[in-house]
């Protein structure tokens, strides 16, 4: 039949529509967008549903733009070496920037000042970051046992690099990435990568080695090859360069809600579950939702909320997964009013100098468009799982904590033009040790329950890319499950 379509195709197409599986999506970050994102790409004729309980989307991604200044409220962005995020931004037709060279200039402050991060095995042994005794002890990595499955990842790096590298390197890191506390967070869902260089190659120092010998071997044959393609780093730390978006890190955010259109509901929460033979149904504070399909991409202890009627079991089980409190204190200055150049990065604070700021980044330093000309964003952390309470005081002292202590590090002449105080009353999640049990608990439990899923940044990853990767991931299983969709 020619220019339509046979009466039996026509039957065939319409049989299709009507078992076309409806998919609800609790919560509208970064992950809950992307899986619908990811779903109505896979199949467009899908019924995908997002609710999101704020009034807008992007969840912890939040820029906010103030007297001239654009402050990021959470992520600040994500490393340019996972594809699938980069994927991303071109499939949404907006343009990722990298940082710039001051990125790679990073602070430490201990005894008492700044002092940068040695980016190399020669500037290391310049540097007195750490002591002589605790440089020697490095040396002992190469003969240091290999540990259990997991361990914290204090227990980890005193075993291996010793505790100066603790105090002074390490537990920094733990703070500027996760808020968290290394004595009680599990190396081996914080750091999988170098816990399987020592289960690999049984030394850190002799793995780093091997995989710059690899490395080299992989440029020679690279340059050796007609194509001229660019050769493939090697290494054992994750790598990359810092991106994010002219206009902040709530750009990737806002243009999949704008894709999203009509399918995202914002201001409608979700606040129960229910199993009714092969389908569900959803309670929202708007109205009850029939869905085949079911992904809670809110928060743990969100979920857990959702599913406390449903399974008590698993609720429990995400209750488990512990949030400190955070916030994020920003400052706007004159160039002029700020003695130190601010050229790099920014610092973090070990917990032993006894300070109360995690540590402050220079945002204008390395992006475009966070302060006007002539002007500089000091965006400073304060609280987190070693210090919980900090973050809690109210504007006016935590103000002043942060001013006092930025007075004498970065030298602050008078006080700040702008001040934006953002809180977090549950940050980031914490992969504790027995995290693991955790995700194995959660995924014993929704195998009694094939249609429903979890995602977010609770689980397996808590950056931008992770939660992206996670959410790709998630959306092809569903497909892949899901033959009639």
């Amino acid at each position: 039949m020619v220019g339509g379509v046979s009466p039996d195709k026509k039957t065939a197409l319409t049989s299709k529509k009507s078992i076309m599986k409806k998919i609800a999506i609790a919560g509208g970050g970064i992950s809950g967008l992307t899986v619908a994102y990811a779903l109505i790409n896979a199949n467009q004729d899908l019924e995908v549903t997002v609710f999101e309980a704020d009034n807008r989307a992007g969840g912890k991604i939040w820029s906010d733009r103030t007297d001239g200044y654009l402050c990021e409220k959470g992520a600040n962005g994500f490393l340019d070496n996972k594809p699938r995020t980069l994927e991303l931004c071109k499939s949404l037709g907006i343009d990722p920037v990298r940082s710039n060279e001051n990125s790679k200039k990073r602070f430490i402050f201990s005894g008492g000042r700044l002092k940068e991060l040695p980016e190399s095995p020669l500037s290391f042994i310049k540097s007195d970051l750490l002591s002589w005794s605790g440089k020697l002890r490095l040396l002992l990595e190469l003969n240091a046992p290999k540990g259990p499955p997991d361990e914290t990842v204090a227990d980890f790096i005193i075993r291996r690099l010793g505790r100066e590298a603790l105090e002074k390197l390490i537990d920094p890191m733990v703070s500027g990435i996760y808020a968290g506390d290394p004595y009680r967070m599990s190396i081996k869902n914080c750091f999988p990568r170098i816990k399987e260089l020592e289960q690999e190659y049984g030394s850190l120092i002799r793995a780093m080695i091997k995989l710059r010998k690899a490395g080299k071997t992989k440029s020679k044959e690279c340059r050796q090859q007609s194509s001229g393609s660019a050769p493939q780093k090697v290494s054992a730390a994750p790598g990359g360069t810092l991106t994010s978006f002219y206009n902040g890190a709530q750009t990737i955010t806002d243009a999949l809600a704008e894709r999203l259109g009509s399918c995202l509901n914002t201001g409608v929460s979700v606040h129960g579950i229910a199993k009714e033979n092969n389908s569900y149904k959803l309670y929202t504070s708007k109205e009850t939702v029939d869905a085949d399909i079911v992904i809670l991409a809110s928060p743990a202890y969100a979920s857990a909320d959702i599913l406390k009627d449903f399974d008590g079991e698993l609720s429990k089980v995400l209750s488990s997964i512990p949030y400190p409190h955070v916030s994020v204190v920003c400052f706007g200055y004159g160039k002029a009013e700020v003695t130190h150049p601010l050229t790099g990065f920014g610092f973090l604070t070990p917990h032993i100098e006894n300070r109360n700021i995690l540590g402050t980044l220079w945002d204008s330093s390395i992006f475009p468009n966070r302060a006007s000309d002539g002007h500089v964003l000091l965006r400073t952390m304060i609280g987190g799982a070693q210090s919980p309470g900090i973050a809690t005081l109210d504007d006016g002292k935590l103000t002043d904590i942060v001013f006092n202590e930025l007075k004498s590090i970065v030298g602050l002449k008078t006080e700040p033009e702008m001040v934006s105080v953002y809180r977090w009353d549950r940050a980031i999640p914490q992969y504790i040790l027995g995290h693991s049990r955790i995700l194995n608990a959660i995924d014993e439990r929704l195998g009694h329950y094939p249609g429903l899923y979890l995602t977010g940044n609770a689980y397996r990853g808590i950056g931008i890319n992770d939660c992206v990767e996670n959410s790709y991931r998630l959306a092809e299983e569903i497909m892949k499950m899901s033959p009639d969709i």
